[in-house]
C-alpha cells in the first residue's frame, strides 16, 4: 500500500506507525556539549506528538538536555522506505508516568538497579518539524527508475518528500 505524499495526515500516520514498529534512530541534542548523534531507542506518544527515551543521567544527552536544548531525531524504517528527520525540543525529566508506561525487559537491561536506578533519566522529545521522505520504490523498480534516468536525462521517480508540523 503506498501513501500519498500529499497527504499530511496519511504521512503523519505513517511516520509514527514506523517510529513505534521499528523504534531505533539517532537522536543529537544540537547545543553543547552533545552536538552528535547517538543510537537510542524511541518510544513514540503520537497523541501528543512526543517520543520518550530512556538514558543515564550522566550521559552527553541528557547533560545537554537538562534545561532545555533544541535537537533532531532521524530516523529510518525497517524496510527503508521512509526516512525522516525531526526537529523539536529536548527536556531531561525525572517523569515516572512514562518511565513505567515503556518500561520493558531490554530497557531493563541498560538499568540494573531497576526504575530506580539513581541514573536513570528520560528524554522528553517534543516534535516540532519533520522532513519525511517516502519511497515504495523495491529494487526492481529503482534500478529501473535509474536506468531511465541515465537515458533520458530526467531524475528518477522513486517516491517523494513531505515536510510536517507534529508539535
Amino acid at each position: 500500500m503506498t501513501t500519498d505524499i500529499q497527504d499530511q495526515a496519511a504521512v503523519e500516520k505513517k511516520l509514527w506507525s514506523e517510529i513505534e514498529d521499528s523504534r531505533f534512530g539517532m537522536l543529537a541534542p544540537m547545543s553543547p556539549p552533545g552536538e552528535h548523534f547517538q543510537p537510542m531507542t524511541a518510544f513514540a506518544e503520537p497523541e501528543a506528538g512526543k517520543i520518550w527515551f530512556y538514558t543515564r543521567s550522566d550521559s552527553d544527552v541528557a547533560v545537554a538536555a537538562q534545561d532545555g536544548a533544541p535537537a533532531m531525531f532521524v530516523f529510518m524504517s525497517k524496510d527503508r522506505k521512509l526516512q525522516a528527520s525531526i526537529k523539536g525540543e529536548l527536556r531531561a525529566t525525572l517523569d515516572a508516568l512514562h518511565r513505567d508506561k515503556f518500561w520493558n525487559s531490554v530497557v531493563s537491561a541498560w538499568f540494573p538497579k531497576g526504575k530506580d536506578d539513581p541514573h536513570l533519566t528520560m528524554l522528553r522529545f517534543d516534535c516540532g518539524e519533520a522532513q519525511v521522505w517516502l519511497s515504495d520504490a523495491g529494487p526492481v523498480k529503482f534500478g529501473l527508475e535509474i536506468a531511465k534516468a541515465n537515458l533520458t536525462g530526467s531524475p528518477p521517480d522513486v517516491g517523494g518528500q513531505a515536510t510536517l508540523k507534529l508539535g
